[in-house]
């Protein structure tokens, strides 16, 4: 059975996530946290996206993002692959770090931007991770 298509266009505004494989920690130290938001940047310049909101999680991460060309798919191939590669290399280990395909929900401007950059920056509230002041 094929993929889904996944609509990419420009001047879009996408909620993406991606889960660690099983579920299981994709960051193992905060070096680790900063590693993946220098590839996220590194994404940001070449490929020419807006970076609205993100939270990385111990096992998954959310970014919110606006393309400002229909090239999303090379985006999320150049963050999760450059940070496998890195995560990797560092541990000796191979294969999968992310479970499946990410997934991408694209977002109304007008009506739900607010709530999800809400939902995104309160999601380790949620989670138990850190308390509000």
């Amino acid at each position: 059975m094929s993929r889904p298509y996944r609509l990419e266009a420009k001047n879009t505004l996408y909620h993406l996530t991606s889960r660690g494989d099983d579920r299981k920690k994709i960051y193992a130290s905060e070096y680790d946290h900063k590693k993946f938001m220098e590839y996220v940047l590194k994404a940001k310049e070449r490929f020419k996206f807006r970076l609205y909101a993100y939270v990385l999680m111990t096992n998954h991460y959310h970014l919110l993002i606006e393309t400002l060309q229909a090239n999303l798919s090379k985006i999320m191939h150049y963050i999760n692959s450059s940070y496998t590669t890195y995560y990797n290399v560092k541990r000796k280990k191979a294969g999968h770090l992310f479970q499946g395909r990410y997934k991408s929900l694209i977002v109304d401007k007008d009506s739900y931007f607010l709530e999800l950059t809400k939902y995104i920056h309160l999601n380790p509230v949620k989670a138990g991770i850190v308390e509000l002041p």
